[in-house]
């Protein structure tokens, strides 16, 4: 099977690589590129969809149905887990300014809240985990 499905995350916040190490135990690892985007392979696919270079403040997930940013990627990956089916689809149902208002305040401070790894903890490449 091949990949069809890409998260985009952050490889440098303690958070992200949380999620990541986490999605890793709860999705089939043979449908999903993990990027981190200061990989080469992560910088590639900013710049091809016009995103900044040197600052990423959201999730990406690249799938059939196109890009989803911010509370939308987030919920629409988790949707995918058998433990956060239900409440993603749930939340997903929530007006989208709502949801990335929430979704804003934790990436703006998770640097803060959580810390910084100062690198992704996931051997590169990403692309064949």
């Amino acid at each position: 099977m091949s990949k069809t499905k890409t998260i985009i995350f952050d490889g440098e916040c303690s958070l992200c690589n949380g999620i990541i190490d986490w999605l890793f135990q709860q999705l089939p690892r043979d449908e999903f590129n993990y990027v981190a985007f200061q990989s080469p392979e992560g910088q590639e696919l900013l710049k091809h969809y016009g995103f900044n270079l040197y600052r990423l403040d959201t999730v990406i997930l690249i799938d059939d149905e196109g890009l989803h940013l911010h509370s939308t990627g987030l919920l629409r990956v988790l949707r995918l887990t058998n433990r956060w089916h239900a409440l993603s689809s749930l939340a997903l149902k929530f007006p989208r300014p709502l949801r990335d208002g929430v979704y804003r305040i934790a990436a703006r401070n998770r640097m803060r809240w959580f810390g910084a790894s100062g690198q992704c903890h996931i051997q590169l490449p990403l692309a064949n985990h």
